[in-house]
């Protein structure tokens, strides 16, 4: 390092005994910078110094900027897992909702019914109470419609079986009819209505009843009949027993 020095103050001494001779010799104004001397290179080759005056110095090129490559055509890609997985679960919601509501359906269908049917039970239990103008009550005429139901089963209790059956059962509709008239004609009238449901037991109804019809327009007539036969036969009794007497005069 120490000799680097010594070489270099070397080289400058000539060059210093240069540069004042030519000073001495020629006087001449020297200018402390020249305007072509304003650009100077740097010592390394690759970097250059802007010029002092930006006026008079060149325009920078615009650097060409790289071409990029142009950009590929997105193509349709299917769908992501978290797309799918959202199907299957929106699905599925839907699923549970439809049968959630045909299940509530159902259950509001049901309790709709049952009150329908407890409604036409309360409503067809006060049809066949009778009204309040008719003076009829319930509860004494009901206790003779059973003790009489009650005695025709005690007289058929040696019978057969059919008496045992229809004894009972007519004497307490017998009775019914006669204590209870206004409740008996509701609840016929109730059964009519259930029989015409079934147009076969509404028709055999009809055809019992044209018949116990027919048999008391048959038992009124030859009662009638009897009657009449019975009058005849006593008058002309009478009239045999007056012509005896004034014959015995």
């Amino acid at each position: 390092m120490a000799a680097r020095v010594l070489l270099q103050r070397r080289s400058l001494a000539p060059l210093a005994t240069l540069a004042v001779g030519g000073l001495v010799m020629a006087p001449s104004t020297i200018y402390a910078e020249s305007p072509k001397d304003l650009k100077k290179r740097s010592i390394y080759d690759d970097v250059d110094i802007p010029s002092a005056n930006p006026a008079t110095s060149p325009p920078l090129k615009a650097q060409p900027q790289p071409v990029e490559p142009a950009e590929e055509e997105q193509r349709p890609h299917g769908p992501t897992p978290t797309d799918r997985l959202a199907v299957q679960i929106g699905n599925a919601r839907l699923f549970l909702y439809k049968y959630a509501v045909a299940a509530e359906d159902r259950v509001n269908a049901t309790m709709d019914s049952v009150f329908d049917l407890e409604q036409s039970f309360t409503s067809t239990l006060a049809s066949l109470a009778p009204p309040r103008e008719s003076g009829e009550k319930l509860m004494p005429g009901a206790i003779y419609v059973l003790v009489a139901a009650m005695a025709g089963s005690i007289v058929a209790r040696n019978r057969n079986i059919v008496l045992r059956a229809s004894v009972p059962l007519a004497l307490g509709v017998g009775a019914g009819w006669a204590v209870l008239p206004v409740t008996m004609r509701n609840v016929s009238d109730l059964a009519w209505r259930y029989e015409q449901k079934v147009p076969a037991v509404a028709n055999t109804h009809i055809q019992i009843r044209e018949g116990w019809e027919k048999g008391i327009r048959f038992v009124k007539v030859h009662k009638d009949l009897g009657v009449r036969y019975v009058d005849e036969k006593v008058t002309d009794a009478r009239e045999t027993v007056e012509s005896w007497v004034k014959q015995g005069k």
